[in-house]
């Protein structure tokens, strides 16, 4: 889970002030590092949680889409100012909206969801949907097939199956 300690903001992007006095070589070299940056959160091979209370702009909400799924109270502030600036921007959307101060507490539930799940499951399907998002279908379709190639003869496979018969819980261990 990803969220700020700073009441009513998330992220508030970069600082235009302090952008204004880069030099074109800065500038690029600030893009690069922040593209990395979201690019990691992106290729993790866990699900990530963005908190959202408060503003999302900018560099802040490009920061968001970079998680899995992205909770806001319902007093977010998500915005794209760069186009007023001529900046090129990402784009935008939310999995859920709470009232105002239940980002953070709705965002545990559903990790916690999560973490009752198979994680070498999680991890795959983490992967398939974001690499495959990327390529045509019949190699999309080729990665599915391997992150269920490797996670076929896990125990946590065995596991899921047979909590599934005997009406229980599953145990899951990761192997």
């Amino acid at each position: 889970m990803i969220s700020s300690s700073v009441p009513k903001v998330f992220c508030a992007g970069a600082d235009l002030k302090e952008r204004k006095k880069m030099t074109a070589s800065e500038v690029h070299s600030y893009i690069n590092y922040l593209r990395s940056t979201f690019s990691l959160l992106e290729e993790l091979h866990i699900p990530t949680i963005a908190v959202i209370e408060g503003a999302a702009l900018g560099g802040g909400l490009e920061m968001a889409l970079s998680c899995d799924r992205r909770i806001c109270g319902e007093n977010a502030l998500l915005g794209l100012p760069e186009t007023g600036l001529a900046i090129i921007p990402g784009a935008g959307l939310v999995n859920y909206c709470v009232p105002a101060g239940e980002a953070h507490p709705k965002a545990l539930e559903i990790a916690r969801e999560i973490n009752q799940k198979g994680p070498i499951a999680m991890r795959m399907a983490t992967r398939a949907i974001n690499e495959g998002l990327e390529r045509d279908m019949a190699s999309a379709l080729d990665l599915e097939e391997e992150c269920y190639e490797r996670h076929l003869n896990t125990k946590d496979r065995l596991e899921g199956l047979a909590a599934f018969v005997e009406k229980r819980k599953p145990r899951y261990t990761g192997e």
